[in-house]
């Protein structure tokens, strides 16, 4: 393309210099007319292949990385700024053209280029309130903005932990989720990693998050929004989470213990699956009576280890000697921690 631009301004210095000699000498009526014209036209064809780029391809070049750089409301309210500016320069002007002389061809032409100039600038700094001005009058509405009757409704931000799990599915079918869930673009690409990776139990456990999730967009109670938000200069995936959720509507669903600490930490609210299990197990007091099956030896000398139908570990004292038996058990005392609940009971004697 240069080198077109470069020929066609050599074209035009030569036709330049004609037009020169043609209209008159250039050196005066006793000039000669050999070789002095030679050098007058090659001088000119050299003028115009050297300097026609940088009137045409480099100014165009510098205006197009310009519009490239700019997004797209800045584009579109520089564009309405420049024919809004450029329309009040013609009212502007119709009079200023009725001024006698040279003033009354320039100065409504000066306006018209001030107005549209300034216009545009001035959309372009004042985009945000002007489509927040338009969004108010309900002349505007945002792609990613929330349909009627979801207004206010909770966005929460899931984690790739909870898809993994599954059980996300389930309380999603139940209806106990309210509101949006939020998937982050970056989860689902660590979804893809994990089920793509060699080693077998990582494999299936991201193919089960990919499932979890296909299963719950069907289901049009609790709507799934993938989201492409992006946290400039974090690489973690979980301080990804933590800077989204600031951004949207400051909550978390996920049952990683560390993530959920530091979002508490940063002022995030977490909605921990986890946590959620063990609230809905049922209330055990001391005193009560279980019907449980040993299945193994426990961490004291003497102590067996059984578990509830809901996952929950029961500790019986002296129960080692009773592996692979089922009994009634008397709950002697309930212990809450971090990883769940544990409840301690002995056989009861009969």
């Amino acid at each position: 393309m240069t080198r077109v631009i470069r020929l066609i301004g050599a074209a035009l210095g030569l036709l330049f210099g004609l037009s020169f000699i043609v209209g008159g000498a250039p050196f005066g009526d006793g000039a000669p007319a050999g070789a002095l014209y030679v050098a007058w036209l090659v001088a000119w064809v050299v003028v115009g292949f050297a300097v026609l780029p940088y009137l045409t391809i480099v100014p165009a070049t510098w205006i197009i990385r310009r519009v490239q750089e700019l997004s797209t409301a800045e584009f579109v309210a520089s564009v309405l700024g420049l024919l809004v500016g450029l329309l009040l320069g013609l009212l502007l002007g119709l009079p200023l053209s009725n001024v006698e002389g040279p003033m009354g061809t320039w100065l409504p032409l000066g306006v018209s280029l001030f107005m549209g100039l300034g216009m545009m600038g001035l959309t372009v700094a004042k985009r945000d309130d002007l489509i927040a001005a338009a969004e108010g009058a309900g002349l505007l509405r945002r792609p990613g903005a929330e349909p009627e009757g979801r207004a206010g409704e909770p966005r929460i931000v899931v984690d790739t932990s909870v898809l993994i799990d599954g059980r996300i599915a389930e309380i999603v079918e139940s209806g106990f989720i309210y509101g949006t869930l939020v998937v982050p673009r970056f989860v689902l690409e660590e979804l893809q990693h994990i089920a793509d990776s060699s080693d077998t139990l990582r494999r299936n456990r991201g193919r089960r998050g990919l499932e979890m999730l296909a299963r719950m967009q069907r289901d049009p109670r609790t709507p799934i929004e993938i989201v492409d938000d992006e946290a400039p200069g974090v690489a973690e995936v979980d301080a990804k989470l933590v800077e989204l959720a600031k951004r949207r509507s400051r909550v978390v669903l996920t049952n990683d213990f560390n993530l959920n600490r530091v979002a508490e930490l940063q002022g995030v609210r977490v909605m921990n699956i986890n946590s959620l299990a063990n609230a809905v197990k049922p209330a055990v007091l001391p005193g009560e009576e279980l019907h449980v099956r040993v299945i193994q030896e426990g961490k004291e000398a003497g102590q067996g280890v059984g578990f509830l139908d809901d996952g929950t570990m029961v500790v019986v004292e002296g129960g080692a000697r009773l592996i692979d038996r089922d009994l009634d058990v008397s709950v002697t005392r309930v212990l809450q921690t971090v990883a769940g609940r544990m409840i301690f009971a002995q056989p009861r004697v009969d």
